[in-house]
């Protein structure tokens, strides 16, 4: 059985909403109701990813690897020692963590992206779990001082469930690192996708405004430390591909939340 969610399709004439069932692929959306054909399907995260895994550092991509410098910017002056790395994949920022962190437990869905990571980094101070981050979490390894989300939350319909583990997992005083492909691409029509033998396959994904994002983590105790937008080729006259959020967990005390400095 193929692994497709529902999806809903809006002709662009009518202002109709479809409902797309499970099993539809878009050719077949396009067949039924627009009257045109495409090679696009809609895959779960998981499967996805499994099928993507082989030439995910091969591929051009440049939401991975501006999300990437964009990461290694936003916390080049942030001190942190244990970290929770939320989509690890192919290990790309794994990597970088390394050399910076005493410890790392490096959460993705996908096995065989796990299974990449596993064989690009062998040092003893990184652990590779696979979690599903929309279940509660029982992967983590005590408090972290970082909680990181690279190119992980569009995939994510419920931010409160997620802003709430990731309080449970961090440190008062604790971080954390958002990398997003940038709404404002989402809103264009920019989305995961890749091709493979049988066309292009399309990621199944959300869209969050910049201001879900701060809300939610707002009411899971959280304020907002930094917000950056990254372009391509770094001009500001484009559409921005990368959002960056940094937030910082605040200190709670019998008075209420503490104000953290620095």
């Amino acid at each position: 059985m193929n692994n497709y969610y529902r999806h809903p399709i809006i002709d662009p004439i009518e202002k109709t909403n479809y409902t797309v069932h499970s099993n539809e692929t878009i050719m077949q959306i396009g067949r039924k109701y627009f009257n045109f054909e495409t090679q696009i399907r809609i895959m779960d995260v998981n499967l996805a990813y499994d099928t993507w895994a082989s030439q995910y550092d091969k591929n051009k991509n440049k939401t991975r690897d501006l999300e990437g410098q964009a990461m290694r910017a936003s916390l080049e002056n942030i001190r942190f020692d244990r970290v929770l790395e939320i989509g690890c994949g192919t290990g790309k920022n794994t990597i970088w963590f390394v050399e910076k962190a005493k410890q790392i437990t490096a959460i993705d869905l996908s096995d065989k992206m796990l299974a990449l990571a596993k064989e690009k980094i062998k040092t003893g101070n990184v652990q590779f779990v696979r979690g599903d981050i929309t279940r509660p979490w029982s992967f983590g390894k005590g408090l972290y001082d970082l909680v990181s989300f690279s190119l992980v939350l569009e995939h994510i319909d419920n931010l409160d469930h997620i802003f709430r583990e990731t309080s449970k997992s961090l440190q008062p005083g604790g971080y954390v690192y958002i990398g997003e492909l940038h709404p404002f691409k989402q809103y264009s029509g920019t989305k995961a996708r890749f091709d493979n033998e049988e066309g292009q396959q399309e990621v199944n994904c959300f869209i969050h405004n910049i201001s879900d994002f701060i809300q939610s983590a707002r009411k899971c105790g959280f304020r907002l430390v930094d917000m950056e937008e990254y372009f391509d080729n770094n001009d500001r006259n484009e559409i921005p591909r990368i959002l960056v959020i940094i937030l910082r967990k605040e200190f709670v005390s019998k008075n209420g939340p503490d104000t953290i400095t620095g």
